[in-house]
């Protein structure tokens, strides 16, 4: 980048076209954008037939005006709009805007979360004893064109973990908690549904480990680089209807120079470095190390510009 590019760039944060130098929040899932079909099936009620309940991120507090509660593995999003079934002989295709890749350097080597409804039951309640997983399946399968399709082997759309919203929150609590989970990024696959067995609720939450559950692919198995589609099926002599809420991209972990964490290095990373201009103990910006945000770390984060 030259001399120009940084005169700009700096001239364009003092001016506010950047916005606020740094964000308090965490940076947004990345979730399917768009429904390409929807084919209810049958066996679907006919309040949960709104494909659009699929896009965006999975639900963290759910009942209102019923029994509002935060989403746990005991108390699992229901209501209307929140998630859309797919019934017998049924389907349901979405897309990213940019596709989801293989990346070896996510957590556990996932790229893709689906989160569906599932649930424990609770074998202690309401201390929150995991007993049993209860699930609808669907088959789901991946596609880089939406033509070409690969199923995902021994993966259920509603399946795998339940999704956990808060993990500062009891499991049959009535208020959203402080520490949300984050949906884009996974649990250790080592965690099944059948290993949640007897799990009583702080060890289920630790075991989550600040995620929020689903079920999580690996594209390289699949012998896909990226992916943008996502198709649904459910067969037409299913014993159940499955129920899909999210469809994620886990977040590849953050270089050096991306302080705000959303996965570019750009003009906001930038307003954070200069906002600790000078000596600064433990500084992120400081990305040599030497106790100093300078010039080192500024040739740094422009040579990871995006």
């Amino acid at each position: 980048m030259d001399v120009t590019r940084i005169a700009a760039i700096v001239a364009a944060l003092a001016s506010g076209a950047f916005g606020r130098a740094a964000s308090a929040d965490p940076p947004a899932p990345r979730c399917a954008a768009q429904v390409v079909s929807y084919a209810p099936g049958t066996g679907t009620g006919a309040a949960y037939r709104n494909p659009l309940a699929a896009l965006g991120p999975p639900t963290q507090f759910t009942g209102a005006g019923i029994e509002p509660g935060p989403v746990t593995p005991f108390r699992p999003a229901f209501m209307p709009g929140e998630i859309v079934s797919i019934g017998r002989g049924g389907s349901l295709v979405v897309t990213f805007e940019q596709p989801v890749l293989n990346d070896a350097r996510n957590p556990f080597g996932i790229d893709l979360i689906v989160y569906g409804n599932a649930f424990c039951a609770d074998a202690e309640y309401p201390s929150g004893v995991a007993s049993g997983t209860f699930s609808e399946g669907g088959t789901i399968e991946l596609s880089s064109d939406g033509v070409a399709w690969i199923a995902v082997p021994e993966a259920e759309a509603d399946g795998g973990l339940p999704t956990l919203g808060y993990s500062d929150v009891e499991p049959y609590a009535t208020e959203p908690g402080l520490a949300p989970t984050d949906p884009a990024r996974p649990v250790d696959p080592a965690l099944t549904p059948v290993s949640l067995e007897g799990l009583p609720w702080e060890a289920l939450v630790a075991a989550y480990d600040g995620a929020a559950g689903g079920t999580g692919i690996d594209l390289a198995p699949l012998g896909l680089q990226s992916a943008r589609f996502v198709r649904i099926t459910v067969a037409a002599d299913a014993a159940f209807v499955p129920e899909v809420d999210a469809i994620v991209a886990v977040r590849a972990p953050a270089q050096a120079a991306d302080l705000d964490g959303d996965g570019a290095v750009n003009g906001r990373d930038l307003g954070i470095l200069l906002g600790v201009w000078g000596a600064c103990a433990s500084c992120a910006a400081d990305m040599n190390g030497d106790g100093m945000v300078d010039g080192l770390d500024l040739g740094a984060m422009l040579g990871a510009w995006s």
